[in-house]
């Protein structure tokens, strides 16, 4: 790989949503190594703590769910937040697998204000800063699920989808401004992904990645270094990525008995 022209990300600020675990902490940790300063946003305090304790210099943390958009816009107004060069919205999750007409409407609109509207509050708040400034780079964690449907996944696979639209339109938008927009679209990744699903219930969890060897959030987070390290000129549009076992799905037929 000719790595001349890449770019380094020393000197550059990261912010990360959905840090505290998953993807989201993998793109931390990596992004950090790879010598920027990352600003890490979640949840979970404790988990912010154990980063910073890990991670030391170069990590600040900001306590705060993507739903709370007053939080998010105080946060990007901070003096203490600073430029951020790379956004990668990574906070987002999945909730039931009870087909449509069962489906809990809480859980929909959980998905919807996280995956959504989170995101696109999220972007709203930063991108202008970029456009400015003339450089920046916003990486969506999408899912395979926006493209290729699967019984119980409606709401989620559509927050997807709208994930992969709003990134193509952004790009759109954004084009010579110096800001790249990239959608990465992961299939299985063993995370907290289905304990959260399922509510905690961690053996049926498991049962999602037996028999195989699902993605890692390292592997994620290798990707989206390789996105935002591309010469300046380059911009990764989608990148769709599934383990070696997994495949595509038949097409569903109910047949009459």
């Amino acid at each position: 790989m000719n790595t001349v022209n890449a770019m380094k990300l020393e000197g550059q600020r990261v912010l990360v949503t959905g840090a505290t675990s998953g993807i989201g902490r993998a793109c931390a940790m990596r992004l950090h190594r790879e010598g920027a300063t990352v600003l890490l946003a979640g949840r979970r305090q404790d988990r912010l703590d154990a980063l910073v304790k890990e991670l030391g210099a170069r990590c600040h943390t900001a306590a705060l769910d993507i739903r709370d958009h007053e939080a998010v816009e105080a946060l990007a107004r901070a003096e203490t937040t600073g430029e951020i060069d790379v956004l990668v919205n990574s906070a987002g999750l999945a909730l039931g697998l009870d087909p449509v007409h069962q489906a809990s409407l809480d859980d929909w609109d959980t998905m919807i204000d996280t995956n959504c509207k989170g995101l696109v509050h999220a972007t709203r708040a930063f991108v202008p800063g970029m456009i400015a400034r003339g450089r920046g780079h916003v990486v969506h964690i999408g899912s395979v699920a926006g493209t290729y449907p699967y019984p119980a996944g409606h709401v989620y696979g559509a927050t997807k989808a709208f994930v992969h639209q709003f990134s193509q339109a952004m790009k759109s938008d954004l084009a010579g401004t110096g800001v790249r927009v990239t959608c990465v679209e992961p299939g299985m990744v063993e995370t907290e992904f289905s304990v959260v699903r399922f509510q905690g219930n961690e053996d049926r969890a498991k049962k999602v990645y037996g028999g195989m060897t699902p993605l890692s959030p390292d592997d994620i987070a290798d990707i989206v270094h390789f996105a935002v390290t591309r010469p300046a000129h380059v911009n990764l549009n989608v990148i769709e990525v599934m383990p070696s076992a997994q495949g595509f799905g038949p097409f569903l037929v109910k047949r009459s008995p």
